[in-house]
């Protein structure tokens, strides 16, 4: 899959502002200077994991690019996609390049709320109850094709994907920190399949379209297997962690500090408001989806070296962060009008603030 509006590509950097030499600038200046500096650090970082996970995927750019931007933001990603387009791999390979501790979980329709967030044991030498944690208490937990589930074990994922923690026999307890979900599901015509509520759809910042790899890019996909690549052993691949946990976090807390103008909030606001105006959309997006949209921009801008969101910032990142969060009315859906369709005319007739 190239990389496109709806899995964004990496971006070109912006032209730093000149800074006066260490010996003349001012004592804020040169403040100023070293955070520049470490910033385009923690960027250069984050560049090499793109750069690692593609060892062992192809032409997934767009999508690592996606995956960035939601941990940056403190997000979650819902990866869509047909079966056998490595969208379990990418994100093993991901979390392998970032060096955090990942579980996965294989989404079945047997699979029980607790078999995710954990479960209270009794200990008989102790006589009492006892908590034994789930996976779900890693950093990148892999929920696998998560709509082959009931919706009461993809409800157990709420608490932790908004609160970050799990609740259990009166007692919350605290997800390692930075924390990420990355789920992946099947297209809902596949047999054996179960629709995500709003409820849990409106907890993912992002949701990205793993596509068929172009020719080329399958090409390459056959030659290395061919030449004896294996998909379960990323070490053979050569794939190795290049940033800590520490530089995550303080890139999180970089990207969280672009400036955003008055204007821009209210860009964003009547973007959603046109949604929820549109005769095809039953339902718009919510002041969630808002402040997910800014979030992202906000990762987006910071990648790309800005100080400030600017309106191509939030239109690159909208079809993204609210294609998954619109319900259609049914004679739209007969139709075969497009949720994509929709939030590209909304940018189109929406005033861009100059």
């Amino acid at each position: 899959m190239t990389d496109s509006p709806q899995n964004p590509a990496w971006p070109a950097p912006s032209s730093p502002a000149a800074v006066p030499g260490p010996l003349d600038a001012p004592a804020t200046t040169r403040a100023q200077a070293r955070v520049a500096d470490d910033h385009a650090t923690l960027r250069e970082s984050l560049h090499r994991v793109r750069l690692e996970v593609g060892k062992a995927v192809v032409g997934q750019d767009g999508t690592v690019t996606g995956l960035l931007i939601a941990l940056l933001s403190r997000g979650h990603v819902l990866l869509e996609g047909v079966p056998g387009v490595a969208k379990t791999l990418l994100v093993r390979s991901f979390s392998r390049a970032l060096g955090l501790d990942t579980r996965r979980v294989q989404f079945t329709p047997d699979l029980m709320p607790g078999d995710v967030t954990g479960s209270l044991v009794y200990d008989p030498r102790a006589g009492g109850f006892d908590f034994r944690p789930g996976p779900v208490f890693t950093h990148v937990l892999l929920a696998d094709e998560i709509n082959r589930t009931p919706p009461k074990t993809q409800a157990a994922l709420l608490e932790a994907m908004e609160e970050r923690q799990v609740s259990s026999d009166g007692e919350s307890r605290a997800l390692p920190d930075p924390f990420l979900v990355a789920a992946t599901q099947n297209p809902i015509e596949h047999e054996g399949t179960y629709t995500l509520p709003e409820a849990q759809l409106d907890r993912f910042l992002l949701k990205l379209v793993v596509d068929l790899p172009g020719r080329d890019a399958e090409v390459d996909v056959l030659r290395r297997h061919a030449s004896g690549f294996d998909p379960r052993r990323l070490d053979d691949a050569g794939v190795h962690a290049v940033v800590t946990a520490d530089e995550i976090l303080a890139a999180q807390r970089a990207a969280a500090s672009v400036a955003v103008d008055d204007d821009l909030l209210g860009y964003v606001v009547d973007l959603a408001r046109a949604t929820r105006h549109s005769p095809s959309v039953l339902l718009g997006v919510s002041p969630r989806a808002t402040t997910g949209l800014l979030a992202a921009a906000k990762a987006w801008a910071w990648l790309g070296g800005y100080p400030a969101i600017t309106p191509d910032h939030v239109q690159t990142m909208l079809v993204p962060v609210w294609r998954h969060r619109i319900r259609l009315r049914p004679e739209a859906e007969i139709e075969g009008v497009s949720v994509d369709a929709i939030l590209t005319s909304v940018l189109q007739q929406t005033r861009v603030p100059i």
